[in-house]
């Protein structure tokens, strides 16, 4: 398989979910040394926050369980996103409606809520901690701990053909 599988991980500001989404997802592929396989990126449907580093309190849940992410940078998804990647996960009903506004039809398939791949959680979306207390950061961190493992496993079966 010469060509690398394309996660690409979605929420309004990219400073909260979907950048410790990227951290923990690149973690996990990088743990089973797949990064040569498995491209990996994160964007918001806002650009609240171009170029800034994740949030603070993101980076901090993130530190104290072994997960670096202050290298990250957000952006703002582009049209070229829908092109370029196989899987566009959204945070949230309202970032995934956004994002099939903004693509075409032939993307749709490519555009899930990612906690689809979840396993322990039963929502489907992935609150925003951005306005509450610590608390949020760390359930944000459990369930989309529990997404990036369901969606390695799917991505090792479905696309790289492992086990």
């Amino acid at each position: 398989m010469s060509e690398k599988v394309k996660v690409l991980f979605v929420c309004m500001g990219n400073i909260c979910r979907s950048p410790t989404a990227h951290a923990v997802f690149r973690k996990l592929v990088r743990d089973e040394a797949l990064d040569g396989l498995i491209e990996i990126d994160s964007a918001g449907t806002h650009a609240y926050h171009v170029g800034n580093p994740p949030d603070s309190r993101s980076m901090e849940v993130a530190r104290g369980r072994g997960i670096e992410m202050q290298d990250l940078r957000a952006r703002k998804v582009d049209f070229g996103d829908f092109i370029e990647y196989d899987y566009i996960l959204a945070m949230d009903e309202a970032n995934y409606s956004l994002l099939k506004e903004q693509a075409l039809p032939e993307h749709f398939s490519k555009i899930t809520m990612f906690l689809e791949f979840a396993e322990q959680f039963a929502q489907t979306e992935v609150p925003d901690p951005y306005y509450g207390g610590p608390q949020g950061f760390d359930l944000v961190f459990d369930m989309v701990t529990d997404a990036s493992e369901g969606l390695l496993r799917h991505i090792k079966q479905e696309k790289l053909n492992l086990k």
